[in-house]
């Protein structure tokens, strides 16, 4: 989870102001409010996440203890492929989370004979990875979901409105799968060469090439 660190500061004189920091990630947001309260000038002291909610530095020590033996910082990347000929689907996602102070990677790819379309093959997609977070017991937690989708990712982020009853449906299917998971989604648009590796999962699944797997990642393959 990223947070902001908001403060007033006050000088030994009684002179006061306001800052306001960017987003960073929370353990390191909790260092710097660790040090900035040592000064013993910091008249209060908050911090507020993307979706405005405001947390004291009891609750965020809380936060991040509690997260710490689960999967947290997790970030989704899915993609979906359809063969008009064949009328068959692949589907893929790959998984990035850290979790006891390592990071992970997890893909999952499958294939589907029941959609109708490329537009409904990525919105299953984003459903498998969301089949999979249940698995790993994500829960009430902000997700970023990334994709080359625009219809997806801009009917989920609510910009467009979704119009094909078959893609409603999909729509409403992981609002209410996030909703029972306590997931808060955000949605990236990317361009397809950076969804690549979803991208082979899910030709991989159309090829009946199965995936699937989990794997800790090295310092390299982090950054």
């Amino acid at each position: 989870m990223n947070i902001r660190i908001e403060w007033a500061y006050r000088t030994p004189k009684g002179t006061e102001t306001f800052f306001r920091s960017e987003e960073m990630p929370a353990a390191q947001a909790l260092l710097l409010a660790e040090d900035i309260e040592r000064t013993g000038r910091a008249k209060s002291l908050q911090f507020v996440d993307r979706f405005d909610s405001t947390w004291t530095l009891k609750e965020l020590k809380g936060y991040i203890k509690g997260i710490e033996t689960e999967p947290h910082n997790i970030e989704v990347y899915f993609d979906g492929g359809f063969d008009v000929e064949t009328h068959r689907s692949g589907l893929g996602c790959a998984i990035y989370y850290e979790q006891n102070g390592k990071a992970y990677r997890l893909r999952q790819n499958a294939p589907s004979s029941e959609l109708t379309s490329n537009n409904e093959a990525e919105y299953a997609a984003l459903y498998l990875s969301l089949q999979e977070l249940e698995l790993l017991n994500v829960h009430h937690l902000p997700v970023r979901f990334i994709g080359d989708s625009k219809v997806v990712i801009n009917q989920m982020s609510g910009e467009w409105p979704a119009l094909e009853k078959d893609l409603a449906k999909w729509a409403d299917r992981i609002d209410n799968k996030l909703k029972n998971l306590g997931i808060q989604p955000e949605y990236e648009l990317v361009p397809r060469k950076m969804n690549a590796e979803a991208d082979r999962l899910a030709t991989q699944a159309l090829n009946g090439i199965e995936i699937t797997g989990t794997l800790e990642l090295t310092a390299d393959e982090k950054s």
